[in-house]
């Protein structure tokens, strides 16, 4: 070090910068928080952030696109059941009830179905109705 004026400075290595920049790039060691153990906190930093995104975003996505698929495979099935059951109706009551007269099956089934749907419409509540 040269002579000059007291400083309350600490003195620095004789290595310069780029000389200790390239010890570190080469070894790939060093002192203190980047030392040889860097990769391995690397990894550690990377799997947390990764298992973050996955409980955060990934997670409830994946709850969310279950719903929809099973909400869809139930629609689609009591669709199926429904339209079974009406066929299976018609055709017992052709059978047994109405001696192969499918007229008077189809009238009693289409007024069962129509009852059921105007009970339905009649208890519909409208979007801005409050209470009863």
């Amino acid at each position: 070090m040269l002579p000059g004026p007291p400083t309350s400075l600490t003195p620095v290595n004789d290595q310069t910068d780029t000389q200790r920049r390239d010890e570190l790039w080469r070894t790939g060691t060093g002192t203190g928080a980047a030392g040889a153990d860097w990769p391995a906190k690397v990894a550690d930093t990377v799997d947390d952030v990764v298992a973050g995104v996955h409980d955060k975003v990934i997670r409830p996505l994946m709850l969310v696109a279950r719903g929809v698929v099973f909400g869809i495979i139930i629609a689609v099935m009591a669709l199926t059941l429904s339209v079974l059951g009406a066929i299976a109706l018609v055709r017992v009551l052709d059978v047994y009830a109405f001696g192969h007269r499918v007229w008077a099956s189809d009238a009693l089934v289409g007024g069962l179905l129509t009852l059921v749907g105007a009970v339905a419409w009649s208890r519909r509540r409208t979007r801005g109705a409050e209470g009863g």
